[in-house]
Order: C-alpha cells, then sequence, then structure tokens
C-alpha cells in the first residue's frame, strides 16, 4: 500500500513536530516535507507533489492563505486542509476561496486528524455541507473576494440548478430526489460544474454557489 504523503507547514516548529509524530504513527501515511512560512510550502509543494498539505493560516514570508492560492492555480493535485487556533474566523473563508478543501482546528485529536487527511485525500468533502454554510453565512459579507468567480455561462440550466442545490447543503442522493433524477446522473452533472467552472472539490463548488448568488446568506 503506498502511503499518502503529506507536507506540514506550520512556523512553530513544534507544532510541525507534534503532526509528524501523529502521521508517521500510521502505516499509510508519511510526513514528505515540512515547512515554516507560506513560501516554503508552495516550494514543498511543487518539487514533492504530496497528497495533501497541512497549511496554517498564520506565517511569515506569505501567509497560508497566499499559499494555498498559489497551490491551486499552480494546477497541482495535492490538496489543502488549513489550520486555525481559532474555533472558525474569517480567515477561513478567504483560504477556501483561495482553493483550500477543509479546515482544522489545531487542537484536534491525533484520530481526527488522520481521518480528515484520508478524506481530503480521497477528494471527499471533509466539512460537512451544513457546516461549510452556516461558515459562509457567518463571514461571507466580511471576507470581500478579490477574484471574480468563474463564470456560470458555460453551465446548463440544469447544472445551475446542481449547483445551487449543492449549495443549499444537499447530498447527490438529495438532488436526485428534489429533481427526480437518478444519483448517477446527479454524479455526472456534478463532475461537470467542477470541470467547466475549474473547481477542485465540492467545497469549492459551495462556495461558488455562494459567491454567484444563488444561495443567499442567512444574517440574523
Amino acid at each position: 500500500m503506498t502511503a499518502l504523503r503529506v507536507v506540514v507547514a506550520d512556523d512553530q516548529a513544534l507544532v510541525r513536530t507534534g503532526f509528524r509524530m501523529i502521521i508517521d504513527a500510521r502505516d499509510d501515511l508519511e510526513v514528505v516535507g515540512e515547512a515554516s512560512d507560506g513560501r516554503e510550502a508552495v516550494r514543498l509543494t511543487r518539487e514533492l507533489a504530496p497528497d495533501v498539505v497541512l497549511m496554517d493560516v498564520r506565517m511569515p514570508v506569505v501567509d497560508g492563505i497566499e499559499a494555498t492560492r498559489r497551490i491551486a492555480q499552480s494546477g497541482s493535485g495535492a490538496r489543502v486542509l488549513v489550520l486555525t487556533t481559532w474555533d472558525v474566523d474569517a480567515h477561513v473563508v478567504a483560504a477556501l476561496r483561495a482553493g483550500a478543501s477543509g479546515f482544522l482546528l489545531k487542537d484536534i485529536r491525533p484520530t481526527e486528524l488522520v481521518d480528515a487527511i484520508r478524506v481530503t485525500a480521497r477528494g471527499d468533502a471533509l466539512l460537512a455541507p451544513t457546516v461549510l454554510s452556516r461558515v459562509l453565512d457567518r463571514f461571507l459579507r466580511t471576507t470581500p473576494d478579490a477574484t471574480p468567480p468563474p463564470s456560470l455561462r458555460d453551465l446548463s440550466g440544469r447544472e445551475r440548478e446542481v449547483l445551487t442545490l449543492i449549495g443549499q447543503a444537499l447530498s447527490n442522493a438529495e438532488i436526485a430526489e428534489r429533481l427526480r433524477l437518478s444519483e448517477a446522473t446527479v454524479k455526472n452533472h456534478v463532475t461537470a460544474i467542477l470541470r467547466k467552472l475549474a473547481l477542485r472539490d465540492r467545497v469549492q463548488a459551495v462556495v461558488a454557489a455562494y459567491d454567484h448568488g444563488l444561495v443567499k446568506p442567512h444574517h440574523p
């Protein structure tokens, strides 16, 4: 079995060491590099081609958000998990918009950390859609995005419907029931949406649905 390759990016050596000990203790995971700033994280991702990058948000030289954006724009297959000491702050939304596939608290339990790495490497959504929706609801207006979202022009009417329902936190099975389609057909629509909008995964599709106004934030 080939181990999943992980790069750990954090400016605190003790944090990196702790994550390395947890990850390397598993037979199916391996830390292949450590970075102390965002620029180094981008370089190591390019050179080492990891499956997953654990990315601290607040780092010197280049912060984790910009590093995530550079990795996503480079065409790398690596998926980024953002690390934060806060229970969900505005930086998380900025990182998700930049291309992150999810976020973790730094005090996460070891078993949860390794499970998160495995889930993310498979391309599955680490964040439950309902959790992601709450995050976006809370911070969308406070984190303006300098990068315009990709155009929806290439999507068919049905694909726009599917994207809207993804943004509403519906699973493929729920979308299939709502639109009276087979689950396989919905999966094909989701694949087409990700390809046409150049989105990395379902998390990015939820963000895109909000950014395009297909789903409206629910603010108190």
